[in-house]
């Protein structure tokens, strides 16, 4: 078998920190390559979910396929992969450069590296990627591209001597990133008579098309009407439409190897194309599968349910479609004595939530309740079992558990020094032990160890408002460690809202089952009878707080007479005000559900 190197073809990878300018970069490779005619050209082309233009962030990888006539007189096939950077889209990352063989990195020239920039440039190094680097933003007042090199250098370890100083905004150099592209990324290899082998880089639905998948070619070539099959799967099919993505897609008739593109192929499932998955000839296929990748490890939980009960065969429906667009948002059924019928839904994080939630909410008009988001537990029960705890309200009896076990991170934070104490003091706060503290130029580099449990609030928000937004911070799961654990319940008139109740830190119970109570006091409205609000560990009451009743005035019709007659119909007032209490359903609005859940310290 010989290994051919096609010379043409060059696929790269844009990575970078959230907001160091990729999308802007990737609009600017499009517009200079004539790849999308002017009066069509749009800020952040490939960003193409409203969600995505709308926060200004990049949420799935999208590809495009430009051509490029260089310097040598050579016309080149550029495909690019726009990457998120943000770090519950880091799964992203991982699949778009498994497709790839170079990496352009991005740094601020005013900014400098930041934690994120240091968790993409590893993912593509380990990916064994050439990584060309690029100082954007050299027209700002505040860019300083010599110290920033030098960062570059003691930070990453790369030599950043020539790297390729450009504006993305302004279009300042981008000519010499393409040069760059075309001179320092290699090209891919590969053997067009070996038997098909093609990476599934990604899939996703489409309403008029089924299921789309973008592939990456390795070896052999895929043709129209060619019988395929997907190695992981077992799963055959006939190829209707083979194309590229210019961003809009446009047919060809063959893909060979090194080339990304996209087949359809009339799947009605998504489940059956997996995405690491290795496609080949339905005979004669390829003996060994690609490596593939790594499945998504969801880290945060949370409960999703219909608010009318009515809509749950839709959320079904819509939770089927967007997993076809998100291989890395897992979720099963789960039902609620409060909330009826709904899923318990696995994320990357909290942005991600948020996004999938968001996305539930647009794209098919559902409305939804979320409970408290949770992670994983591992409890060791005193029978020597080991179980994994999704969800709090289904924990195990207290006397059968030996320990608990929470999920612990590395988290490294980059700050500016003004606002180190402050970030110190949030991360002792939050049962944080402190690992390293260096600094890299103005700045200071914190390693810390946290329970993800203290994370998964808000921790990400009170890290930016406290240091103005310039801290950056980036994380991934090391090990359980047992802790001090307990299970804390919220009964609303003595009955468990079982969507409230959550796993906390013994010393943090008191505090947060307070501050708990007191917010569903302001939060549910008051009804004809009191309502008690508590906090409960086990049998034991932590905190309470009284909604007070509604009350009509009942004498309002007495005039004169014996004062009896007024204590009768107090008396009459106050036994059917008890019954009603009794009978009573408090009727707790969903905007309680989801303001109590996003708890301030």
């Amino acid at each position: 078998m010989t290994t051919h190197s096609f010379d043409n073809i060059r696929n790269f990878s844009i990575v970078a920190h959230i907001d160091h300018g990729k999308s802007t970069l990737a609009d600017r490779l499009i517009q200079s390559t004539g790849t999308v005619a002017a009066r069509d050209m749009v800020e952040q082309v490939l960003d193409s979910m409203d969600i995505e233009r709308e926060r200004g962030i990049t949420i799935k990888a999208q590809t495009v396929r430009l051509e490029y006539k260089a310097l040598d007189g050579k016309t080149y096939i550029l495909n690019l992969m726009d990457t998120p950077g943000h770090v519950d889209f880091a799964y992203e990352v991982s699949r778009s450069l498994a497709a790839c063989e170079g990496s352009l990195l991005v740094v601020d020239a005013s900014q400098g590296v930041e934690a994120q920039t240091l968790a993409n440039v590893y993912h593509a190094l380990d990916a064994g990627h050439e990584i060309v680097p690029v100082l954007n933003k050299i027209d700002l007042p505040a860019a300083e591209p010599e110290r920033i090199k030098q960062q570059i250098e003691d930070v990453i370890g790369l030599d950043a001597s020539d790297a390729v100083p450009i504006s993305a905004k302004t279009g300042l150099g981008i000519d010499l990133v393409l040069e760059a592209i075309v001179k320092r990324l290699p090209p891919p290899k590969g053997d067009p008579d070996a038997p098909l082998k093609a990476l599934l880089v990604d899939s996703w639905y489409d309403a008029y098309l089924g299921v789309v998948v973008l592939v990456r070619i390795i070896d052999g070539t895929l043709r129209k009407h060619q019988k395929v099959k997907m190695m992981g799967t077992d799963a055959h099919y006939e190829v209707d439409k083979i194309g590229v993505f210019r961003p809009k897609m446009q047919d060809v008739e063959i893909l060979g190897p090194g080339e990304i593109g996209f087949i359809t192929a009339q799947i009605k499932q998504v489940a059956d194309t997996r995405v690491g998955d290795t496609i080949t000839n339905e005979r004669n296929g390829c003996v060994t599968a690609l490596p593939g990748f790594k499945p998504a490890q969801p880290v945060v939980f949370c409960g999703l349910f219909p608010v009318d009960a009515a809509e749950f065969e839709e959320l079904r429906a819509a939770m089927g479609k967007l997993r076809l667009n998100d291989a890395s948002f897992s979720y099963e059924m789960e039902s609620s004595a409060a909330l009826g019928f709904g899923f318990r839904c696995g994320f990357l994080g909290l942005l991600h939530l948020e996004i999938i939630q968001e996305r539930l909410q647009r794209e098919f008009n559902l409305d939804l309740i979320a409970t408290a988001p949770s992670v994983i537990y591992n409890i060791l029960l005193r029978d020597g079992t080991t179980i994994d705890l999704h969800n709090p309200a289904d924990m195990p009896d207290i006397v059968s558990i030996e320990e608990i076990r929470e999920p612990w991170i590395r988290a490294t934070i980059l700050t500016p020094d003004d606002y180190l104490g402050a970030i110190l003091k949030l991360c002792q706060d939050r049962r944080g032990l402190q690992i390293d503290l260096n600094y890299v130029g103005k700045r200071a580099m914190v390693t810390y160890d946290l329970p993800l449990n203290e994370v998964v609030f808000d921790f990400y928000d009170r890290l930016k408002s406290i240091s103005k937004g310039y801290a950056s911070f980036d994380y991934n799961l090391t090990d359980y460690r047992a802790g001090d654990l307990v299970k804390m319940s919220i009964l609303v008139n003595a009955e468990p809202v079982d969507a409230l109740s959550m796993l906390v830190h013994r010393d943090r119970a008191d505090s947060r089952g307070r501050a708990m109570v007191e917010k569903l006091r302001e939060l549910i409205p008051p009804h004809m009878f009191q309502i008690p609000v508590q906090a409960a560990i086990g049998g034991k009451i932590i905190a309470r707080e009284t909604i007070r009743a509604l009350r009509k005035d009942v004498t309002a019709k007495c005039y004169g007479g014996d004062a009896t007659r007024k204590r009768k119909l107090l008396e009459k007032q106050k036994a059917g005000k008890k019954k009603m209490r009794q009978f009573g359903k408090v009727e707790i609005p969903q905007e309680a559900f989801i303001a109590a859940l996003k708890m301030d310290d």
